[in-house]
């Protein structure tokens, strides 16, 4: 009696954040394309070479919109610079900006006001773009200020570049602009003097709000948005490097969406080549993406959209928690027995198993590990103030077929400062335990599992990355006991990684 009333509890707390929306849906469109990654190779000149090589970028934007169209797109995202490629001196990318006025301030549509400002054909094109395709565009592109030498920020070449995201509504009017906060090895960039919560309304679904690329991995502005200001909806041009086993691109984004309930639009660039590729429509229904390396081919993704109303916080109440925690064998039963099986008697927090432990470095970072053994079991471990479990259900143990499970709780110092607490049961590249937290792809083992930990963060994103990089969602996640755990069982391809990745804001 106790495990059914478990079952069924667990199945209707699938998430801790629960969206609540409507019958209302609206048709989103994203776009991942590649652009020239060495446009640093000779400076250009001139802002007409500059704009002939933009206008090829411009085309294809223009193609898509009108491809989009006829789809009933509402609103299309572009990735980051997929205007003006890659730069890596001030002096070369300065022909490719324009300024942009303040949409705050100054109500303007480049469409049918072209010469108000001078140098902002790209803003003209986008504009048109929006306005004859009748759907919100969002793109990134480069922003030039002149600034005085007065002003102690101002760099010596007497003007700020941003890397700057614009929001154009269906008339063509620009709504919002975005100058990106966390710069990611961007030195022809600068960083704005403030942060910017930036929102715009639409007609057809309400609020967005906007950031760009390395943003995604702080407080602010990504997740002040969601929480300070209630944002259901982020667009998100980006550059994504895959960093397997932990932040892949369609990996990361999925799970982020899933921890706020909300509705993600990432727009990546394509160079499978540099492992940056990887785009997706993450909804509280559903999260179709789109990751392939096999080929430079461009795509449109294009997703009906759930219009989410509100967002409702839920957690397990006391007697999900004591049967979880406190009675032993209840989620192991869970995890481990077969709808009808005699359930053992045994608590994953008793059982000792003869996994060997090994520390291995997983993107930067020292991680402590303990091997699985056997077909079924349980495990923990741990990293400073974080223990890590898992109860584990294999459908076969092979040899070659090594998996870990792996905690770390530390400042990551490499390619980028922030604090991170993690709990994750990867496959390992090999069958030697020094491949554990090695970039692995592809997997055949269905592993049923329930993963956890005593988090010291509220902020977790919950990971499941399978063969051939397809994402799953939990069966049911939640805090108990101030433990933060997931469950999944009953997949269809190979487990690469089941991960609990947490980061600690306060501590960065």
């Amino acid at each position: 009696m106790e495990t059914f009333f478990l079952r069924g509890l667990l199945l209707c707390w699938q998430c801790f954040v629960i969206p609540v929306w409507g019958l209302d849906f609206y048709t989103a469109a994203v776009f991942e394309h590649p652009t020239y990654l060495e446009l640093n190779v000779s400076i250009v000149s001139t802002r007409s070479e500059a704009l002939n090589i933009m206008k090829e970028f411009l085309d294809i934007y223009q193609e898509q919109v009108h491809a989009a169209s006829k789809q009933g797109v509402k609103i299309i995202v572009f990735p980051e610079k997929g205007i003006h490629g890659f730069h890596f001196s001030r002096p070369a990318v300065f022909p490719y900006l324009e300024p942009i006025p303040d949409p705050n301030v100054i109500q303007w549509n480049p469409c049918l006001h072209p010469t108000t400002y001078n140098d902002t054909e790209v803003l003209h094109q986008l504009s048109c773009m929006a306005r004859n395709g009748s759907m919100y565009l969002v793109a990134n592109m480069g922003e030039r200020q002149t600034c005085e030498q007065s002003d102690p920020k101002c760099p010596p070449d007497g003007r700020y570049h941003f890397n700057t995201n614009v929001v154009f509504d269906a008339e063509g009017t620009l709504i919002a602009k975005y100058q990106k906060w966390n710069l990611y090895f961007e030195n022809i960039y600068d960083k704005p003097k403030t942060v910017q919560h930036v929102i715009f309304n639409t007609s057809f679904a309400g609020r967005f709000g906007i950031f760009t690329g390395f943003d995604i991995l702080f407080y602010e502005p990504a997740v002040s948005l969601i929480e300070n200001y209630g944002v259901n909806q982020i667009v998100f041009p980006t550059v994504w490097l895959n960093q397997l086993p932990l932040l892949s691109a369609v990996q990361f984004h999925q799970a982020f969406a899933a921890a706020f309930g909300i509705s993600f639009f990432a727009a990546n660039q394509h160079h499978p080549e540099e492992d940056v590729t990887g785009s997706g429509i993450h909804t509280p229904l559903d999260f179709p993406y789109y990751y392939y390396s096999e080929s430079s081919e461009s795509k449109l993704l294009v997703a009906k959209v759930p219009i989410i109303t509100s967002r409702q916080n839920h957690s397990l109440q006391p007697e999900a928690t004591a049967a979880l925690f406190e009675g032993g064998n209840y989620f192991e039963a869970f995890v481990l027995q077969e709808k009808g099986e005699k359930q053992e008697q045994i608590g994953p927090m008793e059982r000792n198993d003869p996994g060997d432990i090994f520390h291995n470095v997983v993107m930067y970072d020292n991680y402590t590990f303990i091997s699985l053994t056997g077909l079924k079991g349980s495990l923990h471990i741990c990293s400073n103030t974080l223990c890590c479990h898992v109860v584990y259900k294999r459908s076969n143990c092979t040899d070659g077929n090594l998996y870990a499970l792996g905690a770390h709780d530390g400042l990551h110092t490499r390619l980028g400062t922030y604090y991170t607490q993690v709990c994750a049961l990867v496959k390992c590249a090999g069958s030697s335990y020094d491949t554990c937290g090695q970039s692995v792809t592809n997997a055949s083992e269905i592993i049923d599992f329930g993963l956890w930990g005593n988090f010291s963060t509220t902020h977790i994103y919950p990971e499941i990355l399978a063969d051939k990089m397809k994402i799953y969602r939990a069966d049911t996640r939640g805090w108990a006991n101030s433990n933060y755990y997931m469950i999944k069982k009953g997949m269809s391809a190979g487990l690469v990684t089941a991960a609990l990745y947490g980061r600690w804001y306060e501590k960065d």
